[in-house]
């Protein structure tokens, strides 16, 4: 994970709009943001993203 896509994962959970672990939610508010590397991201880096947000480690 780069420090673009994890600012931009922190700046959807600032927002308060949805659950984290909730992956196409989160993928929908990302592409509404134009945050298309996250989009990307998180088609292939689920699990890696998981523990990102359950740890807060990269």
């Amino acid at each position: 994970m780069n420090d673009k896509v994890r600012t931009q994962i922190l700046a959807i959970r600032d927002t308060g709009l949805t659950n984290m672990f909730d992956v196409v939610a989160v993928q929908r508010i990302a592409n509404d943001m134009g945050f298309y590397e996250l989009v990307v991201y998180l088609e292939e880096n689920r699990k890696e993203y998981a523990h990102f947000i359950l740890t807060g480690e990269t």
